[in-house]
């Protein structure tokens, strides 16, 4: 049966590039992102580059039934799910004095709640695929910051709700590893993409990290044998402290 995976936030930026490695190697996949019409044309670009099958669902994560609903789609569509992939989020920039709260909630909403319920629905389909390949498992990976690692000034809804996600992540290897379910989080710096443009002025897209290094990782992660589990990969900026994103 052919490999399946479900990529959120898979438009643009990371969650494209991971989605049109997997598509390379000939997965199924469900991708979603807000927008419609782009989601349709990245569909067709992910069939040209071979992936077995595409289903886009356009969905707003900030919106609570949104996961349960991707779920139920890639599991008509699949009936298992090889990977998940946890990409999409919110960047979100501010003191804790002055931080409004509709800012945090929209944060913890989509980089938090999306992911989780999204985990919760999918667990299912993960231990059936992972039960379909004992050796290799089934794969969720998330795309956490290395602000949930090191705490940064100006960031603290984002890297709090970063931080969770690892935390998240720990415990579902916790609970599932040893059914073949195991969980990755990755927390890299600053990484030259849309989200990252509102401080390309103070740290130039040439001095971030590239799209590939996240995909390379992510590549390698779903191919980790069951028995293996990492769970978190912090990936920083060269000439650029740990501490800091």
């Amino acid at each position: 049966m052919t490999a399946s995976a479900l990529v959120t936030g898979a438009s643009r930026g990371i969650g494209l590039g991971v989605a049109t490695r997997l598509a390379q190697q000939g997965y199924g996949l469900t991708i979603t992102a807000r927008d419609p019409e782009r989601l349709e044309k990245v569909a067709a670009q992910l069939r040209e580059a071979g992936a077995a099958e595409v289903l886009p669902v356009a969905a707003d994560l900030a919106d609570a039934d949104t996961g349960a609903r991707l779920v139920a789609a890639h599991g008509e569509a699949f009936g298992t799910m090889k990977a998940l992939v946890l990409n999409a989020g919110v960047g979100t920039a501010g003191n804790i004095a002055d931080f409004p709260a509709h800012r945090l909630d929209k944060t913890i909403a989509v980089n938090l709640t999306a992911p989780f319920a999204l985990l919760q629905a999918a667990l299912p389909l993960l231990r059936a695929g992972a039960a379909q390949d004992p050796g290799r498992g089934a794969k969720v990976v998330a795309l956490s910051s290395i602000t949930g690692a090191y705490a940064e000034a100006g960031l603290a809804a984002y890297g709090a709700t970063k931080a969770a996600l690892m935390s998240l992540i720990e415990t579902l290897n916790a609970e599932e590893s040893g059914s073949g379910v195991t969980g990755s989080a990755i927390a890299p710096a600053y990484v030259d993409t849309d989200m990252s443009d509102w401080i390309k002025d103070r740290i130039p897209a040439e001095q971030m990290l590239e799209v590939n290094d996240v995909v390379e990782l992510v590549d390698a992660l779903l191919k980790l044998s069951s028995r293996a589990v990492l769970p978190k990969l912090v990936l920083s900026r060269a000439g650029a402290s740990l501490y800091g994103a």
